[in-house]
């Protein structure tokens, strides 16, 4: 399925340039990772376009399951601020797809 595979792309390629940013010397502390992440008006816009995208597909997922429409959410939204949005997102829409309420 299409969602699968973009799940995969979107694995490899943000995962690409986080491997290379903790490579060179990046770290997850808060201080660095944030500093980091808006380090200039460029990525500030972005890393803040994600964590909106991310919290929105946060409580999408969580009402769609309350209202019976879609898997449970939790193991998606832990999946997109651990991991990646472009990971969880299409994940969830395979699922979603696929008419099952469960996780995998």
């Amino acid at each position: 399925m299409i969602y699968y595979l973009l799940a995969f792309i979107g694995l490899v390629a943000t995962w690409y340039f986080n491997l290379k940013y903790l490579s060179g010397g990046g770290g997850l502390e808060p201080d660095q990772f944030f500093g980091s992440a808006f380090a200039n008006y460029l990525t500030s816009a972005i890393t803040v376009d994600v964590y909106l995208s991310a919290l929105v597909f946060s409580i999408w997922t969580f009402f769609e399951s309350k209202n019976g429409n879609g898997p449970k959410p939790w193991l998606f939204i832990v999946m997109c601020f651990a991991i990646g949005l472009a990971i969880a997102f299409p994940l969830y829409l395979a699922r979603k797809a696929s008419g099952s309420r469960t996780v995998f």
